[in-house]
C-alpha cells in the first residue's frame, strides 16, 4: 500500500483482504502507521492459500531495499492505480 503521493510504502498479511483495504481507507485504526501516513492506496497485491508461504513471503518483501520495492510495483502496477475497485468490483 502507498500514500497519494507513492513515497511511503506498507506491507502487510490479512485473511480479508478487502476488508483490510477498506479499514486503511477508512482509518479505522486512527493511531496505526498507515493512517498516521495516510496510507490508503492499495498498489500491490499477492494471494496464497499456505499460511507459511504467506508468512515467508511478507518476510521477503519486508526486507527489500526500497528499490526493489518500487521495481516489484511497477513491473505489476506501472501507474500506481489503486486496486482496491478492482477487487470489490
Amino acid at each position: 500500500m502507498t500514500n497519494k503521493w507513492n513515497t511511503v510504502f506498507y506491507n502487510g498479511v490479512t485473511d480479508n483482504l478487502i476488508k483490510r483495504i477498506w479499514e486503511h481507507k477508512n482509518k479505522v485504526h486512527p493511531k496505526s502507521f498507515t493512517a498516521k501516513y495516510n496510507v490508503y492506496k492499495l498498489v500491490y497485491y499477492e494471494i496464497y492459500s499456505d499460511p507459511l508461504n504467506v508468512i515467508k513471503r511478507e518476510k521477503q518483501i519486508k526486507n527489500l531495499v526500497r528499490r526493489k520495492k518500487i521495481e516489484l510495483i511497477i513491473l505489476n502496477n506501472p501507474e500506481y492505480r489503486d486496486l482496491y475497485d478492482e477487487l470489490v468490483g
